[in-house]
């Protein structure tokens, strides 16, 4: 009896201590599948504050007192200097429902803080390309999500194993040079789905969900934080109000199907390479003098419509063929070429195909839809 009502005081404990951390609106806690790496600290890190009760003062040294003796250390302690510059190296830029960092320090001092930053947070790096500036995460669950049941607060760690949630995310970070020699930092979220295929729920696959703005937001003012920047002064730039609408599908004077951007070539530039990001497509290659990007992009739909329409009587007769559509991608380009007109200075994106002859099918108006819903 006495047994039971340990467990029972000890049940109620460990729910009062969880519930109050669940209130406090903790709803980002990722965890990668494997093993993440151990975290390094860079030699020209500020080395840790240790206790010096118990330090032996070198022999010759002429401080006598406690107060002078720390001094002294701290004046011969290695590694004193910054980083990055103090929260005001750190802004933040934003159209639409896009947002990122431009940061006062060069990407070559940038790109191990953010690699530090993303397994810090839970995740195991996927593909880090320096030379392109890109840093991809593996996917991982948000734990947060996971119901917050009694016994799951009481037992802690003990049923994580059994419990899980049916979404995956993953981040791409993109570091770009400015021109002043400073960093924008952009990072997008892709995620995954796991559905039922059949009514029997016998079954399950893993479909694509639309990128998560706010999630974006919330790593972007975690990255401010490990920058040195206020929380609460994050938080107040990143909740600043969004512009009017910045993008536009319309057909050009030739009957094209165009996506008129309402900003100069540099700023979109940048926000076409974000959208890329987020939609999923690969970028192979990227132009910038010509303004162009190389992508690859698989359309199943567009698939299965042609395999409707080749399918003919006698490819019935083939009952060992499989019906699943195979999905092949595609290279596209997406050109961005600047204009000016009564409105000011513009942009217009168009879908081109891979020899750069203007693209009009199914496919390039998909492509074209998908980045106005980034870009607007």
């Amino acid at each position: 009896m006495r047994i039971l009502l340990a467990l029972a005081a000890l049940a109620l404990l460990g729910a009062c201590g969880s519930m109050g951390e669940f209130l406090e609106g903790n709803k980002v806690d990722y965890k990668s599948a494997g093993k993440l790496p151990p975290l390094d600290v860079p030699p020209d890190l500020t080395a840790p504050a240790r206790d010096n009760r118990y330090a032996v003062p070198e022999s010759g040294k002429a401080a006598t007192t406690l107060s002078g003796y720390q001094a002294e250390r701290a004046q011969a302690r290695p590694g004193t200097g910054a980083v990055l510059p103090a929260a005001e190296g750190v802004r933040v830029e934003r159209d639409g429902n896009q947002r990122w960092l431009v940061v006062n320090a060069p990407p070559e001092k940038l790109w191990p803080l953010v690699k530090e930053f993303w397994q810090e947070s839970g995740f195991l790096l996927r593909q880090e390309m320096p030379e392109a500036g890109i840093m991809e995460t593996e996917w991982a669950e948000n734990r947060a999500l996971i119901p917050q049941s009694w016994l799951r607060r009481t037992l802690g760690g003990l049923l994580d194993a059994a419990h899980s949630t049916p979404e995956r995310d993953k981040y791409r970070t993109r570091l770009e040079r400015t021109p002043t020699g400073g960093t924008e930092v952009y990072i997008s979220h892709r995620g995954m789905v796991e559905l039922y295929v059949s009514e029997e729920r016998a079954q399950t696959m893993w479909q694509p969900r639309p990128p998560d703005p706010e999630l974006e937001a919330e790593f972007l003012r975690r990255l401010m934080v490990r920058l040195d920047t206020p929380e609460e002064k994050a938080k107040a730039m990143l909740a600043a109000a969004p512009p009017p609408q910045r993008a536009a599908l319309k057909k050009g004077l030739d009957g094209q199907e165009l996506l008129e951007v309402f900003e100069p070539f540099d700023r979109a530039w940048r926000r076409i390479g974000l959208a890329l990001d987020r939609v999923g497509f690969t970028v192979e290659d990227r132009d910038r003098q010509k303004g162009v990007f190389f992508v690859r992009y698989a359309d199943p739909d567009a698939e299965m419509e042609r395999k409707s329409r080749e399918k003919s009587m006698f490819s019935w007769l083939a009952f060992w063929r499989s019906d699943e559509p195979k999905v092949k991608a595609a290279q596209y380009r997406v050109a961005v070429s600047a204009t000016s007109d009564n409105s000011g200075d513009n942009s217009r994106v168009q879908v081109q195909d891979k020899n750069g002859s203007a693209e009009s099918s199914v496919t390039s108006r998909r492509i074209l839809t998908l980045l106005h819903e980034q870009l607007k």
